[in-house]
């Protein structure tokens, strides 16, 4: 007996008590109306019926995560209808179920592949089995400018019912732009990559896995991330997200300007907030991840370990959150932190390059530079575009004096993150330690064009005009390194404050010098370096008594080494 589920009309079983077939006959040529309504509209309500039903049931199967039967229950429907949406429904199913050859092979023969969706669930296929040129070959045709924008199209699609208002559904062609974006990285054309994702936030800015691309593979300079972030079209009820955007990509403003923004986040958070829970969108964890990343950029590693450890303490497992973890330990020197997270991470992401990158954190931290250097290679092996692990090679390299192999590492990331400055910044300092001042002031002019804020910058200009004995020149730039950092001095820029002090002595502005030599011992490191300058300018000032004074308080500082001698290296 047929399953009426799927609209076929039962069949009435052979009984003893039947009547004979003359009779059955006769009551045939006279039905009666209700016989005649079960017997000939009944079946097509119930054949509408048990379809939707199933259909029900296959979204549900599918919400499940139970595959196999809404695989075999899809199979079913479309079998009985033939309706194109029920052989979406199935190849979905197949989709999801990871049979992907089998969803290809339904979507080719379905002679359907006009339709846009069906012609982009066909890619998606393509892209799960790495086809990456037959995945172009089904998107289509088309051409996109510099800028994002798309130029010429043709995606060989004359069916598809435009996005819904009421759908609340991310454009179809937002995410075909981002998937050609994801083949041409795979195919290792960056430039057409990076085109095809600012095509796709463009396209809907509510695709963020488009300018996750962009901004978390130093794809675009700070200018070109500011430039996009402008030309986007936000709706009505998404300045939340403009907002988020914002914090985002400018981790290198001054502090007031970062502040502003994610104040001007908590105001926009209210309008997808209910008045009960306002609230919510201030304390979400990817907006104090963010906040965290801006913490680190500014040398504020304390403040920025005490938030991220928070953090983790609600998601252990927020991986963003957990890189910015990672490097405010290794600033900090938490080496029992980094073995502990290296290990967890290992445990549960054993494929992914965070966590090797981890580990080579942890080695690095404890000195070890080869074992850093081995792991550091092992999640670049895992993921060639985890820009950190390229970073965290070239600079174990550079702790063991091996300038050559250091480069080279930091002339791939160069070439693999264009919109990164610190390989370019890194390369640069190479060159200071190869006392070839010139071409390190290339390299650190070419990544200040690159991100114009970060202040780190301008103290290496600053480095290279003093030992090209240009100090006026140095003296600009360190003051334009004090003027880029947060509002609030930290440690971290301690040296400058001291090179600063230097160059100012040099050219004999000897009261401007002391006042950066006090201000750079009023945090706790108290180099040596700040007092042997401040003691050595005091003594070009003819007072002795003070100079005197300093020069003990900087053999304390590390007691047995000669400070006097020490320096003079920095004698005019």
């Amino acid at each position: 007996m047929r399953c009426t589920k799927f609209g076929f009309p039962p069949v009435q079983p052979a009984s003893s008590s039947s009547p004979p077939a003359s009779a059955s006959a006769s009551v045939a040529a006279e039905p009666s109306p209700k016989r005649r309504r079960t017997g000939e509209d009944a079946p097509a309500e119930m054949r509408e019926e048990a379809v939707e039903r199933l259909r029900g049931v296959v979204r549900d199967s599918v919400g499940k995560h139970l595959y196999a039967s809404a695989i075999f229950l899809a199979d079913k429907v479309a079998a009985a209808t033939g309706d194109p949406a029920d052989v979406y429904m199935l190849a979905q199913a197949l989709f999801l179920g990871r049979h992907f050859r089998r969803a290809l092979h339904l979507l080719n023969n379905s002679r359907l592949l006009r339709d846009l969706r069906f012609r982009f669930l066909a890619a998606k296929c393509l892209e799960e089995l790495k086809e990456w040129h037959q995945c172009l070959l089904m998107l289509g045709d088309a051409k996109v400018d510099e800028h994002g924008n798309v130029l010429d199209q043709d995606d060989g699609s004359d069916i598809y019912f435009e996005k819904d208002a009421e759908d609340h559904e991310i454009n179809i062609k937002s995410a075909i732009c981002f998937l050609r974006g994801k083949a041409y990285e795979a195919l290792d054309n960056r430039d057409l990559a990076r085109q095809w994702y600012k095509a796709a936030v463009k396209a809907d800015p509510l695709c963020y896995e488009a300018l996750e691309c962009l901004v978390d593979n130093y794809m675009l300079t700070c200018e070109e991330e500011s430039e996009l972030l402008s030309s986007l079209q936000f709706g009505k009820e998404d300045g939340w997200l403009s907002a988020f955007y914002s914090c985002l990509i400018r981790k290198h403003e001054k502090e007031y300007v970062v502040e502003a923004k994610f104040k001007e986040l908590e105001r926009e958070s209210c309008s997808i907030s209910s008045l009960s829970s306002s609230e919510t969108l201030k304390n979400n964890i990817d907006v104090l991840a963010c906040k965290a990343e801006y913490y680190h950029q500014n040398g504020e590693y304390q403040k920025c370990f005490k938030l991220t450890s928070s953090l983790l303490e609600r998601d252990p497992f927020h991986l963003k959150c957990t890189l910015v973890h990672l490097a405010a330990a290794m600033e900090l020197g938490h080496s029992n932190d980094l073995y502990l997270l290296a290990c967890n991470l290992v445990k549960d992401y054993p494929q992914k390059a965070l966590s090797w990158f981890a580990v080579g954190c942890y080695y690095y931290c404890i000195k070890k530079y080869d074992q850093a250097r081995r792991y550091f290679g092992k999640a670049t092996g895992l993921d060639g575009t985890f820009p950190p692990a390229w970073i965290g090679t070239g600079i174990a390299y550079a702790a063991q004096e091996e300038g050559d192999q250091a480069m080279a590492a930091f002339r791939t990331a160069a070439r693999l993150f264009p919109g990164c400055h610190l390989p370019t910044l890194y390369m640069g300092m190479q060159y200071v330690r190869m006392h070839n001042f010139k071409l390190a002031e290339q390299f650190f002019t070419q990544a200040k064009s690159i991100c114009p804020s970060d202040p780190l910058i301008y103290n290496e200009l600053g480095v290279v005009a003093y030992n090209m004995k240009d100090y006026q020149k140095a003296v600009k730039w360190f003051e334009l390194t004090l003027d880029h950092t947060s509002s609030s001095l930290n440690e971290m820029w301690e040296p400058t404050l001291v090179n600063l002090g230097h160059a100012l002595r040099k050219l004999k502005e000897y009261q401007k010098a002391v006042s950066y030599y006090e201000k750079a011992l009023t945090f706790p490191t108290k180099s040596l370096s700040a007092f042997a300058g401040l003691a050595y300018t005091y003594h070009l000032m003819d007072n002795f008594e003070a100079a005197i004074d300093y020069y003990h308080k900087g053999s304390m500082v590390e007691t047995g080494r000669p400070v006097l001698h020490r320096h003079a290296s920095i004698r005019s």
